[in-house]
């Protein structure tokens, strides 16, 4: 039997390499997926807004964004048919053992056979005695020889295995070939992407006017989420929710959303360079891309979509006027109308322009307040 030697070659190269999780391979692939989904479902959403430079901004970033997921998602489809060619090379190799083990059993019961001879060695039996023997003995090899034809007949069906393996061998390195393509492509690709992003915001840190633009803009998606907790806090009060201790009561208390380092306070910031303001609503946080981000109050989840530039957003009505946001998440775990309790999860951290950032905000009567002064733990 005669198998191509470069496969064998490449699988017993893939065979040195560390085995990875097949169950964690597929979550892993199905949470990208997700992230796929989502970004497809913000994209489509930003054709619904008015065009502007944050606008895109947002769509390149975005692109970006599905281009590293997509890139990663071919990584790991590579390291899934990899796992694959392993396991299916492993097989073949325990089938082959087993094929050397048997012929080696079944050629040392035969040359131990062919020593007794056709009568078992026992020649002539002059008496009863001798018949009985006879007898018994004839039956011992015959109990050998139906063993040895079991014998032959698994050869044969390992044999049939190890052809069909290899078959399936062959479809595996198929596939991890065309995976390894696509993974190089769409990895030239996010470079590519990625350039046109960074080109994009170099170009923007040198044009004061457009800066003027994103700053308009991000001041008008402000106001509209002013209304839009005003309308909230219109219904919560209809809904009457409070919690089993009152908010209030629990500033200077509360825990980090997230554990991470401050990116951007609370309140006005001069721009370095056009010598612009901006206000931070609340506060932005630095921390690993998805990453919990952990409820810090008991709460009611009022509103769970995206949100203009803010992303992937989760409001929390925690009774008495006073809400908290949390925006730029990666994805969200919760549903509106949801209660959620301290400690419990929100979502993850996702990403900006700037990096892997949670924006955290309190808001009072839909005023923002600074969320420093609720931490127990401030962010530095």
């Amino acid at each position: 039997m005669k198998f191509s030697p470069f496969p064998v070659f490449v699988a017993l190269t893939l065979m040195a390499q560390p085995t990875q999780d097949t169950g964690q391979l597929k979550q892993r692939l199905a949470q990208i997926q997700a992230r796929l989904s989502q970004v497809d479902q913000q994209l489509s959403a930003l054709k619904k807004r008015r065009k502007g430079v944050l606008v895109d901004l947002q769509a390149i970033s975005l692109q970006a964004d599905r281009m590293r997921a997509q890139a990663e998602g071919a990584k790991l489809k590579r390291d899934q048919a990899e796992q694959e060619v392993r396991q299916i090379t492993s097989t073949k190799e325990n089938i082959h053992k087993d094929i050397i083990k048997l012929r080696s059993e079944i050629r040392t019961q035969i040359r131990w056979m062919q020593a007794l001879g056709p009568m078992g060695g026992l020649g002539l039996f002059p008496s009863t005695e001798g018949f009985e023997e006879f007898l018994t003995q004839g039956r011992y090899l015959d109990f050998w020889r139906g063993r040895q034809r079991r014998k032959l007949e698994q050869v044969q069906r390992l044999q049939a295995d190890l052809l069909l393996r290899e078959k399936e061998l062959q479809v595996a390195l198929t596939k991890l070939a065309q995976e390894e393509r696509e993974a190089i492509e769409l990895q030239s690709s996010l470079l590519l992407n990625e350039e046109r992003l960074q080109g994009f915001l170099d170009g923007l840190k040198q044009d004061e006017s457009r800066q003027k633009e994103v700053q308009a803009e991000l001041a008008e998606e402000a106001i509209q989420l002013e209304r839009m907790l005003s309308q909230l806090l219109g219904k919560a009060r209809s809904d009457a929710f409070e919690t089993a201790v009152s908010f209030p009561s629990l500033k200077g208390e509360l825990a980090r959303p997230v554990n991470g380092m401050l990116a951007q306070s609370f309140g006005e910031h001069l721009h370095p360079r056009f010598k612009t303001k901006t206000v931070q609503s609340g506060l932005l946080i630095t921390a690993e891309a998805g990453a919990p981000v952990m409820c810090g109050a008991e709460g009611k989840v009022v509103f769970a979509d995206t949100y203009q530039s803010y992303g992937p957003m989760v409001i929390l009505d925690h009774g008495s006027g006073y809400f908290s946001l949390y925006t730029h998440l990666r994805s969200f775990q919760v549903a509106k109308g949801q209660i959620l309790r301290q400690g419990e999860a929100i979502g993850t951290v996702g990403d900006t322009m700037d990096g892997p950032r949670l924006g955290f905000e309190i808001r009072y009567l839909a005023q923002p307040q600074d969320p420093q002064k609720w931490l127990k733990q401030k962010y530095k």
